[in-house]
């Protein structure tokens, strides 16, 4: 078994709009692409932007709420159609998905909780994943109108997955942040995506609580970042030590630093990233076939271990059998 722990299925209208790329993902393709590499079963949640944003600003990359949206709730659409996807439209392929919803920690919080609870009659999910960065909804919310969603999680005994980031003009996501919550709530499980963007305070954290883990999400785009020390990486100076020319090297690093905490995930699509940024083409650009080939040469025992043991602890799915 091998569980790719974090992934997007569906469409980002933002992206799309704005000319930023990757924007979709379908349920049929990413299996097939992912299953020729040897995985087995995939974590999904829908893209990031939402129907009930301002979808008039998308076009100019503004992000606006309250008026211009095709929809009221957050996430409303988005969670159903990513459900539909997996265990109505595709229920043979969908068996193999273990689907998070996706919620905004700030925004019309009591409806989309409702929406949950009306999704969760109907449809198997085992997670709820934030990404709180790209529609900026300060994660610290999370412990305030955001509450309900952690009650949420509490009563379905379902972990959170949440974007992190250490890079200073983040004022949404910051990995210190999620794991104040994480601290703050012993018995609700946290992920903390992308390595905490490999800031080893932030990971030491990590190891240290016992209701914490990472995954390495976009992990090869993420070590360039460290080779030319790019702003959205940890500066040298909290950095976690290791060869980032070698993605595998810093797979087998982290392995052996936080055993148990370490889950791996491809981030598909977004191992990738291209846009125009100031009138300049950016571009970090990963393949699936290059994550496993860095997950797979850290060992058998290091695979088994963070993209099943580790993971399979960390949802604790309350039946097991479903994966197979």
């Amino acid at each position: 078994m091998l569980i790719d722990c974090h992934n997007h299925l569906g469409a980002d209208l933002l992206f799309y709009l704005h000319g930023d790329f990757p924007y979709a993902q379908q349920l049929v393709g990413m299996k097939q692409e992912g299953g020729a590499l040897g995985i087995t079963h995939w974590v999904a949640f829908p893209f990031v932007s939402y129907a009930a944003m301002d979808v008039t600003k998308f076009r100019t990359g503004g992000i606006a709420f309250d008026s211009g949206g095709l929809e009221t709730v957050p996430y409303a659409f988005e969670n159903r159609r990513l459900l539909e996807e997996c265990q109505k439209l595709f229920p043979e392929e969908g068996k193999r998905i273990l689907p998070f919803v996706i919620v905004d920690p700030m925004r019309h919080t009591d409806a989309q909780a409702a929406e949950l609870v009306n999704l969760r009659s109907q449809y198997r999910f085992h997670g709820i994943k934030i990404q709180s960065t790209i529609i900026q909804s300060d994660i610290k919310r999370l412990a305030h109108e955001g509450k309900v969603f952690i009650d949420l999680a509490r009563e379905w005994n379902v972990p959170f997955l949440i974007h992190s980031s250490v890079a200073k003009d983040d004022l949404w996501a910051q990995a210190h942040d999620i794991l104040d919550i994480a601290e703050a709530n012993p018995d609700v499980r946290f992920c903390a995506a992308h390595s905490c963007r490999y800031d080893k305070e932030c990971l030491d954290r990590v190891n240290a609580l016992p209701n914490a883990w990472f995954d390495n999400s976009a992990h090869c785009i993420h070590c360039v970042g460290a080779v030319d020390d790019l702003p959205y990486i940890a500066p040298k100076s909290r950095r976690f030590d290791s060869d980032y020319s070698d993605p595998g090297r810093v797979i087998a690093d982290l392995a052996a630093a936080y055993p148990n905490k370490f889950m791996w995930g491809s981030d598909s699509p977004f191992y990738s990233y291209a846009a125009e940024i100031s009138g300049k083409v950016v571009k970090l650009i990963s393949t699936y076939e290059r994550e496993v080939t860095a997950l797979k040469a850290a060992g058998d025992e290091v695979v088994r271990r963070i993209a099943c043991t580790n993971t399979l602890k960390y949802l604790q799915l309350p039946d097991e059998s479903i994966l197979s």
